[in-house]
């Protein structure tokens, strides 16, 4: 072999070795192997009153990690809670499942947070910022859009 085709065999082999590597890691988990969570469409209705308000998104997971949502917080509220609902029964839990290739969806008449004793009571247009804290994954800021109080995201399938 002459020195041109020893480069070129030399630098195809450190591409597919480099493509082969990368590709084990793709998954998208950090390089720290905590799941990378994705949150979208998160919203809050207006409250009523200062006593109570909800909140809705959806937490979206591509890596192969299972992780799970187990607090949240806000400045708006002392008093956040994680809420899932069976059998049309509402009840505090300590943490909700994201799992792995998949997501969690907060929505109207299912699994939601709870937000007890506001602070002040946001109108149509404010932003809530709150920070969702996971068993795994590092916490994720999120600013929820404070929509009127009928406000139905679109559905999307």
């Amino acid at each position: 072999m002459n020195r041109r085709t020893t480069r070129t065999i030399a630098a195809v082999l450190s591409l597919s070795a480099a493509l082969a590597i990368s590709g084990c890691s793709s998954d998208s988990d950090a390089g720290d192997g905590k799941p990378e969570l994705k949150v979208s469409g998160g919203y809050m209705p207006e409250p009523i009153d200062d006593k109570m308000a909800g909140a809705f998104m959806v937490i979206k997971n591509d890596s192969k990690a299972a992780d799970k949502l187990t607090a949240v917080t806000s400045t708006i509220s002392g008093d956040v809670t994680i809420h899932e609902t069976k059998d049309q029964k509402m009840q505090q839990v300590q943490a909700l499942d994201v799992p792995a290739k998949g997501e969690l969806k907060l929505a109207r008449g299912g699994d939601h947070i709870m937000f007890m004793g506001l602070k002040n009571k946001p109108k149509v247009g404010d932003k809530v910022t709150v920070e969702l804290r996971f068993e795994k994954s590092d916490p994720v800021k999120v600013e929820l859009d404070v929509k009127e109080r009928t406000y139905q995201p679109q559905k999307t399938n």
